[in-house]
């Protein structure tokens, strides 16, 4: 369960005990704030929280003022900064900046049945937008106001080849907050105890990736060096809206992929979006460097992507 996944769970178990809240969220940023616009603090009544807005810099005004709106409802716009009065006090004096929005969690300004159309959509593996009215404080669902949060479905990574490269990846990407699945007919490879905890699909790869549906937040990788196997999870992935594709191997045989690819319809475009060799060239060597190669290429990806 990632971070926002975990929001909304609370959210709901605090409904479901008919307790108020609010929620607050970081609308702008200057400098070095701690944390990215859009972030999400959830504050009960009696000073529970969930989330963070700040890392902890400013968590005690921002769930002070989210405890009286989650009374009385309305919003309230909460700037901390060096020229702020309370800027030693929340530790943002050196040099960062940021305004939050608190929102009661009710109708009026920040409508709960929103969490459940972001769940909804996450679950579908679709994106979805909430627009702010920061006049009036209220959020509804679009695309169109003075701020616009998008919420993208939770991170997955598929890796084809249960590889030693694999092990040493898993771990990482789930630190990352994705979801792992790894895909290997070969049975020697996809032994349990390589993958304690993780269960490797034995299927073919672009049967289980037509079953996994790669979307907007979807990474695929594919390891094994072979063709049978990795050329069809590829296709697979270049059909779907995967933020990330890569495939290891040396340029040579990546040049010759690219050619079977194409011998497939697949335009240079498509082609383009194909990572090979896979990973940022750090000078990767190990198993543990070539993974650290692919999981920054990753966040690299997904943080600069359309």
């Amino acid at each position: 369960m990632d971070e926002l996944a975990q929001l909304i769970a609370t959210a709901r178990s605090w409904q479901a005990e008919d307790r108020r809240a609010a929620i607050a969220t970081v609308i702008r940023t200057w400098g070095s704030a701690p944390r990215r616009v859009g972030s999400h603090l959830l504050v009960r009544e009696d000073g529970l929280f969930e989330g963070s807005v700040s890392g902890g810099c400013v968590e005690g005004e921002v769930i002070a003022t989210g405890q009286a709106l989650a009374r009385e409802g309305g919003f309230r716009r909460l700037v901390f900064g060096v020229a702020s009065e309370t800027a030693w006090q929340v530790g943002l004096a050196c040099g960062g900046e940021i305004e939050v929005l608190v929102q009661a969690l009710d109708d009026g300004a920040f409508p709960p049945a929103l969490l459940e159309a972001i769940a909804g959509a996450r679950a579908a593996g679709r994106a979805i937008s909430l627009a702010t009215d920061l006049a009036t404080g209220r959020t509804t669902q679009g695309d169109t106001g003075d701020f616009v949060r998008r919420y993208d479905p939770p991170l997955r990574l598929m890796l084809v080849g249960a590889v030693h490269i694999a092990q040493a990846l898993v771990p990482i990407a789930r630190e990352l907050g994705h979801a792992v699945s790894i895909v290997d007919p070969r049975g020697l490879f996809a032994a349990e105890p390589r993958f304690a905890g993780l269960a490797v699909d034995s299927r073919w790869p672009d049967e289980a990736l037509a079953d996994w549906r790669p979307d907007s937040a979807s990474a695929v990788v594919t390891l094994t060096h072979d063709p049978k196997l990795d050329d069809p999870a590829l296709a697979t992935a270049l059909r779907s809206e995967a933020y990330y594709i890569a495939a290891l191997g040396s340029r040579k045989t990546h040049a010759a992929r690219l050619e079977r690819l194409a011998a497939q319809g697949f335009d240079a475009a498509a082609l383009a979006r194909i990572r090979g060799p896979a990973g940022l060239p750090i000078g990767a060597a190990t198993p543990a460097e070539i993974a650290l190669a692919i999981a920054a290429e990753m966040v690299q990806a997904f943080r600069t992507r359309g």
